[in-house]
């Protein structure tokens, strides 16, 4: 199922490439994206990709937005990354009810931060609740119109349960403590709340979130949009990662003829036999990558069109093969940054930015390649997959 307007968008975003990586530096000196770049790409379209087509926005299917995000990061990796997470949210907030829905949507340009660890507490109270909290790493908070907070609702009784609040951003504060080695542009500060109230509408259990069980949400059923969270999210983070590495790649071919290797009679390092294994091993590396993710759009998609979810099973698979595809992509940037010199770690060199910030992103829980292997591993073995994140 593609959207015909795609390609519009896709030749839009791969005109601002060059764009994109002349502001990386900019975009590390202020911790946060340019607004330039946030401009460019609303201009772009990019916003409208995962806003439902009632609300006027463009309903990408999976595959093509992860085409957009592709391109983007190709272009600069905190860009990429903060443009993921809020097409993955623009998505998640699908799974909201319609009251909700009707108010996250109004904007042409959806934003919206946030994650699933539930940092913060919700307590009753007349017509909702009040949210309290903190939450670290919440990329792209600076440039977001809403936040999905994750918290604790905690009932009268005594019990609890894992929640997901839509928030203004406006009704946070953000703290200036993201400097970081990696990462660096993608603003990811501290979101705290303080007795924010939250309309009880706008709260959705982590569970309904997860397997997209709200009942009370106009796109339940066979939309040809209902992928589950948990391999949408990897999905989208496998395609920024393919982004960046293809964007690597093309840094590295454009820095390599005439360049001569330093202490050898070499004057072009096209010549030499080891660049030209590192760079077939990369090459490779992008594109073993790049086919396993056609694989599982390909399933994700079958199963969305005919209004199925994918089985644990299947979501366990696509959790390790995801993961995997990342793990290649890494290393492909990592062969093409080592055989790029010592001349590479000037910062006016993009490829070393691409280098750090594949490094820096590759640490998020959600990504270990180790537990995501395990769940795959354990599914492979005939074993339950034991872990409710899929």
């Amino acid at each position: 199922m593609t959207n015909s307007g795609v390609e519009e968008i896709l030749d839009s975003v791969r005109s601002i490439v060059p764009r994109l990586r002349e502001n990386g530096n900019e975009a590390e000196d202020r911790r946060w994206i340019p607004d330039e770049n946030i401009e460019l790409l609303q201009k772009a379209g990019v916003f409208r990709i995962a806003t439902p087509r009632r609300f006027g926005g463009l309903d990408l299917s999976l595959e093509d937005k992860c085409k957009v995000l592709a391109e983007i990061a190709r272009g600069c990796p905190s860009t990429g990354w903060v443009a993921m997470v809020w097409v993955s949210n623009g998505w998640i907030a699908g799974l909201a009810s319609d009251q909700a829905q009707e108010e996250i949507y109004t904007s042409d340009s959806v934003r919206i931060s946030g994650g699933f660890t539930p940092t913060g507490s919700l307590t009753p109270t007349e017509g909702g609740f009040l949210l309290n909290g903190n939450w670290r790493f919440n990329s792209g908070c600076r440039g977001a119109g809403w936040n999905l907070a994750a918290a604790i609702l905690e009932s009268p009784d005594g019990g609890h349960e894992e929640v997901v609040a839509a928030v203004p951003m406006a009704e946070f504060t953000i703290a200036d403590d993201w400097n970081t080695s990696a990462a660096a542009g993608t603003g990811s500060s501290t979101s705290t709340a303080k007795d924010v109230f939250v309309p009880a509408h706008r709260v959705v259990s982590l569970g309904e979130a997860l397997y997209g069980g709200n009942p009370d949400r106009h796109n339940a059923g066979a939309t040809g949009r209902n992928y589950g969270l948990i391999s949408l999210v990897m999905a989208e983070c496998a395609a920024t990662f393919i982004g960046m590495a293809q964007g690597a790649y093309e840094l590295f071919l454009e820095r390599v003829p005439n360049k001569p290797i330093a202490y050898t009679s070499y004057t072009d390092q096209r010549q030499h036999p080891v660049a030209q294994v590192q760079v077939a091993q990369a090459a490779n590396k992008i594109t073993a990558s790049r086919e396993m993710a056609a694989a599982w759009l390909r399933l994700m998609q079958e199963r969305a069109d005919t209004g199925e979810l994918l089985t644990h099973e299947e979501k366990a698979v696509v959790r390790g093969q995801t993961s995997y595809a990342i793990q290649l992509a890494k290393e492909a940037i990592e062969e093409l940054y080592t055989a790029s010199g010592a001349s590479a770690i000037q910062r006016s060199v993009p490829i070393q930015r691409f280098f750090r910030d594949s490094q820096g992103f590759s640490l998020h829980g959600l990504l270990a390649l180790q537990t995501n292997l395990e769940v795959q591993g354990r599914v492979l073995f005939g074993l339950d997959p034991e872990t409710p994140f899929l």
